[in-house]
């Protein structure tokens, strides 16, 4: 006999040490209805497959995280290209704890309530990235909307902290889009990172529903304002294959993201963490790969665009960082959407969600 319960339903990983961990909610999108997409149990294309991480470097590396007390994003949000990254001395941190205040239906990451501020964690960053011996280090984080300024003074002053302990070492931050607030943002890119990240995730129609609680014009913006701060600055962004995108819609992601002027594209295939995520709408072929490297190059102008199913946001950053040079402001450079409220903080049977960009009308609408 089955017992009806009225509690959420969702992702809620246990033994996390820096918050209350909250269900995601339903892995059911509107996106779906109607589409066969890809059982979990289903198995992985052969261009998929990679070694279990295990080796003597990644052994290291975990330990030496553990006893400082660090988290990394590699691990939080099961990224396939661990074991290669650990081996070859990179990892990617993820500060401000390991729960996060929004509940994106790709992440891996637990969603919740955070319960503390590790204010000592800049100088533990800084400290393993100088026994390490890294030249180029990338900072993230989960979303912190409980805290004034989302962490960014956090993120600065680890930025500061390294370039300090490391003077020769690059920093590439992926940050969230603080709602919008472009203090905060003046405030990271005030402390002098390399490359500025962050991801856009999806195509628009998608957008609302698998990353409720962000805006994809606030997201785009955000990117375009870095150039109005810090026009030498690389900017980089992601987007995730395979979730029921169309092509038109990729392109127009691109068309978008270049009217920000982002330097950087990566895309990599969605790969569901649980049965409690959205599932896999397809597997996108290496081929498709190549051929979206070539129209995000060749067609749409971007510097770079590691493209693979594979790949991640971090995937050979170093080589970005050393060998690209920053294009100037695009021709959006201000902060749209700042003061919307994202999907998950409305009532979308009584708010009417705006598509296209704010103040442009969507073709055939």
């Amino acid at each position: 006999m089955s017992i009806k319960s009225d509690a959420p339903k969702g992702y809620a990983p246990t033994g996390k040490n820096t918050g209350v961990v909250k269900p995601k909610g339903t892995s059911k999108i509107r996106a779906h209805d109607g589409l066969e997409t890809i059982d979990i149990r289903s198995r992985k294309p052969s261009w998929l497959k990679v070694r279990s991480p295990g080796g003597p470097n990644y052994l290291r590396l975990k330990k030496m995280m553990r006893s400082e007390g660090l988290h990394t994003v590699c691990e939080e949000a099961s990224c396939p290209n661990i074991g290669e990254c650990w081996e070859d001395g990179t990892a990617t941190f993820m500060i401000l704890g390991d729960v996060c205040t929004r509940a994106c239906k790709y992440c891996g990451v637990a969603h919740g309530m955070p319960t503390t501020l590790d204010e000592d964690e800049p100088r533990r960053v800084a400290e393993t990235v100088q026994k390490m011996e890294l030249e180029h280090v990338v900072i993230t984080s989960v979303n912190r909307d409980e805290l004034p300024d989302g962490g960014a003074r956090i993120y600065a002053e680890t930025i500061r902290r390294i370039h300090e302990a490391m003077p020769g070492c690059s920093v590439e931050v992926l940050i969230p889009d603080f709602k919008g607030d472009e203090a905060a943002l003046k405030t990271v890119i005030d402390s002098g990172p390399a490359i500025l990240g962050h991801n856009l995730e999806t195509v628009l129609r998608l957008h609302p529903d698998v990353r409720p609680g962000g805006r994809y014009w606030r997201s785009i913006s955000y990117l375009g304002a870095v150039k109005g701060i810090a026009p030498d600055m690389l900017t980089k962004t992601g987007i995730i294959l395979g979730m029921g995108e169309e092509d038109a819609e990729i392109r127009q992601a691109m068309i978008d993201l270049r009217e920000a002027a982002v330097d950087i594209l990566t895309l990599g295939q969605y790969l569901r963490p649980s049965p409690m995520h959205i599932p896999v709408a397809r597997w996108v072929t290496p081929d498709e790969f190549i051929e979206w490297k070539r129209v995000g190059e060749e067609e749409y102008g971007f510097k770079h665009v590691e493209s693979g199913a594979l790949v991640r946001s971090s995937y050979h950053a170093k080589e970005q960082a050393r060998e690209l040079e920053a294009g100037g402001p695009g021709s959006i450079k201000n902060v749209m959407e700042a003061d919307i409220p994202a999907p998950a903080e409305v009532r979308l049977d009584l708010v009417q969600l705006e598509l296209g960009r704010p103040g442009r009308a969507m073709k055939g609408v």
